[in-house]
């Protein structure tokens, strides 16, 4: 039989948009909601007076809502602090181990489903099953494959062969080639293809991303990924990409940042969505300095988010729905930490109200787990993805990532253990890249004035 829980008087935020509503309950029966409300009180009593066992938790004072979902989530990188440890420092077997180990952080942050649009090796789909069949304990997911590339590369610039697998890209060379790869990740079990249509090239630092893919080559991704059922997602970070990622047919644009009129207005016609995922540069921005990070690249994530907000706050007001993002799984984005933190910078940067901002985080991220109307509400018929937080939200969003206020978690009616201590571990040996040291120990340096002639 299954288990009854009924969330007894606290404040609900359901997702939709609504204003919160407060000493309201929420019955959930195994693994749906069955009823909100007084519905739920009369039909707790109902089932405890046919012999139900109902669980009933005090929960006034507190606030409910759906689990958080994080639309860009990168669970098998093992947060690397550069390209060349996640391109060269990963072991397959081991990478698969420690993305089952983390995958548990994110429940425990309040996560209840992300979509991992990319993965190194081929882990995304394996990692899925298992948490879906009840082997690891983890949030829903949906996941990409390895990402497709040009020869050009992503953000990974030089470290991108010419041809082939390297980390979590994909080099396609030709319009066949792309054709034959999206066939060949769908019939292994991805539930999004991923491009990452911008990026880095030589004597490019400090001007941003430029497109390395064209139109007609992300159509065909598109054309063919769409003709089997299966949506595309696209790294675009300047204005040309997200128009022509828009025209093409992409489904969900990551970031959108520095878009123009034109892009804008592309979005718009096509009905994709965008997650901004800016909280990679904004926790460059606000606490780099603390981490060692460059200057240089502090400056120039400040500058994105400065630059991007005003149109990205044009395009939500012209109704392209957003999403959250935390790019989980860099050194700067530890698993369990950030995972709100976009919540923050939409309202902080983009001037959306917590409320709208929390919409976006649950209701409108159930498009990255293509289950729209199943998850991100707490609605009757709905599956039980929901958490319980001390404080509110709706006054102060930063509570959101803070841990130490969930009081429950429920993933798919079932509770999460947060009273277990949070997981630790000690580095694999080989995973970290050692440096020498941050600058170069010039005789200067070394000796400044002191023996100066």
């Amino acid at each position: 039989m299954s288990r009854v829980t009924l969330l007894a008087n606290g404040v609900v935020i359901d997702g939709s948009g609504a204003p919160a509503r407060p000493r309201t309950s929420v019955l959930i029966e195994g693994e749906r909601i069955t009823a909100v409300g007084a519905d739920a009180d009369h039909a707790a009593a109902e089932l405890a007076t046919g012999g139900r066992a109902v669980e009933r938790i005090d929960v006034t004072g507190l606030t409910v809502m759906p689990g958080l979902i994080d639309a860009h989530c990168h669970i098998t990188f093992a947060e690397p602090a550069s390209n060349d440890e996640l391109f060269f420092h990963r072991r397959e077997g081991l990478s698969a181990i420690l993305a089952a180990w983390n995958v548990g952080k994110l429940l425990r942050a309040g996560v209840t489903g992300f979509l991992d649009a990319d993965c190194i090796f081929d882990l995304g789909p394996d990692l899925r099953d298992a948490i879906e069949s009840g082997v690891v304990e983890g949030p829903r997911m949906s996941t990409g494959g390895n990402a497709l590339l040009t020869s050009v590369g992503g953000t990974a610039g030089l470290l991108i062969p010419e041809e082939g697998r390297r980390g979590y890209a994909k080099v396609v060379r030709t319009r066949d080639e792309m054709v034959v790869e999206v066939r060949r990740q769908i019939k292994y079990g991805v539930d999004w293809i991923k491009v990452h249509a911008t990026g880095l090239i030589p004597r490019q630092r400090g001007r941003g991303e430029i497109q390395v893919w064209t139109y007609d080559e992300m159509k065909v991704v598109c054309d063919t990924a769409h003709d089997l059922g299966i949506p595309v997602v696209a790294h675009c970070r300047n204005a040309t990409s997200t128009r022509d990622a828009a025209r093409a047919g992409v489904d969900l644009v990551l970031h959108a940042t520095f878009m123009d009129d034109e892009a804008l207005d592309a979005v718009v016609r096509s009905g994709a969505a965008i997650a901004p995922t800016l909280t990679f540069q904004a926790n460059l921005a606000d606490f780099g300095a603390k981490v060692g990070a460059d200057p240089f690249v502090i400056e120039l994530f400040r500058r994105e988010i400065a630059e991007s907000s005003v149109m990205l706050r044009k395009a939500y007001d012209a109704g392209v729905p957003f999403l959250t993002g935390s790019e989980a799984g860099f050194s700067l984005t530890p698993y369990g930490h950030w995972h709100a933190r976009e919540v923050e910078v939409f309202v902080r940067h983009l001037g959306m109200t917590p409320l709208e901002a929390i919409t976006c985080a649950t209701r409108n991220g159930a498009r990255a787990l293509k289950l729209e109307g199943r998850v991100g509400t707490i609605a009757a018929g709905c599956l039980a993805d929901v958490i319980v937080i001390a404080g509110d939200p709706l006054a102060d969003v930063r509570i959101l990532g803070e841990r130490r206020r969930l009081r429950h978690v429920f993933a798919g009616g079932r509770p999460v253990d947060l009273a277990r201590p949070w997981p630790e571990r000690r580095r694999v040996a080989g995973e970290r890249v050692v440096l020498y040291s941050h600058e170069l120990l010039t005789w200067e340096r070394a000796y400044g004035d002191e023996r100066s002639p």
